[in-house]
């Protein structure tokens, strides 16, 4: 089976013509809760030769890779990475922040981690965070048998709304640190979420079973407030395209001569 250092072969200089600037696990596995078949989903950027970007031509900006049924690759370009972070993307914030990073080459990850803070937006975070914890439970949550492993794929979500509210910072990919920071250790839902990470840690297959009512009951009431309250958080609309223009242009330079 391949290994999450497959990208390496896979995006290399000698295939795809680029290098890569960093590389990450970006599922479950960064999130914490990886069963013993979870998948490695390995995100990565990379920057083309100087002469890839002189043409009036728009290119295809991603690499993508299913090298098998374990190993999923995906790569952005750096121009479209700092494109989307001026928006304060939150996959790739997410990304620079990952627990397992597999290389970080350069020092351009660095470089837009420390304008990070500067550019984050509670508003576009907190809807990004919300409108996929309501996807994910209006598909799988609905009706008195559910798909209990999805729970987390609401959780997590709603958690990190919950952070967002709270720190006004963007939150740590790893579930733990969101339950602990945020779901009281003494309460009833704290103990079955508890009950579920250790369920899914040991492998059990978590399929359709009886709903929990109280996550259930949590994760509505957290949908609905949200749902009001997201309107009125902070918007950072702050002009960095300069200095993101020049960070391009030095990464550039760094990585080629």
């Amino acid at each position: 089976m391949s290994t999450p250092q497959s990208y390496k072969s896979c995006a290399s200089s000698q295939e795809e013509g680029v290098r890569i600037l960093y590389a990450c696990e970006s599922g479950s596995r960064a999130w914490g809760f990886p069963s013993r078949d979870s998948d490695y989903d390995v995100r990565f950027l990379y920057v083309r030769p100087v002469e890839w970007y002189l043409s009036i031509f728009e290119k295809r900006d991603v690499i993508e890779r299913p090298i098998d049924e374990r190993l999923d690759l995906s790569g952005w370009d750096l121009r479209k990475a700092l494109q989307l972070f001026r928006k304060s993307n939150p996959p790739l914030l997410e990304w620079l922040q990952s627990p397992i990073p597999y290389a970080e080459n350069y020092s351009v990850a660095e470089r837009i981690r420390a304008l990070s803070p500067l550019t984050f937006s509670p508003k576009s975070c907190t809807y990004h965070y919300l409108n996929m914890a309501k996807g994910n439970y209006r598909e799988y949550l609905q009706g008195d048998q559910v798909k209990i492993k999805k729970y987390f794929y609401v959780l997590r979500p709603i958690l990190a709304c919950e952070w967002i509210e709270r720190f006004d910072s963007m939150p740590p990919m790893e579930f733990d640190r969101l339950v602990d920071a945020l779901i009281p250790a003494d309460s009833e839902l704290y103990t079955i979420v508890q009950q579920l990470l250790a369920r899914k840690k040991a492998g059990d297959e978590l399929d359709l079973e009886p709903r929990l009512n109280p996550i259930n009951d949590y994760l509505e009431e957290r949908i609905g407030y949200f749902e009001r309250t997201a309107v009125h958080l902070k918007s950072v609309e702050v002009d960095r395209d300069r200095e993101l223009d020049e960070l391009f242009r030095s990464a550039l330079r760094e990585v080629w001569g």
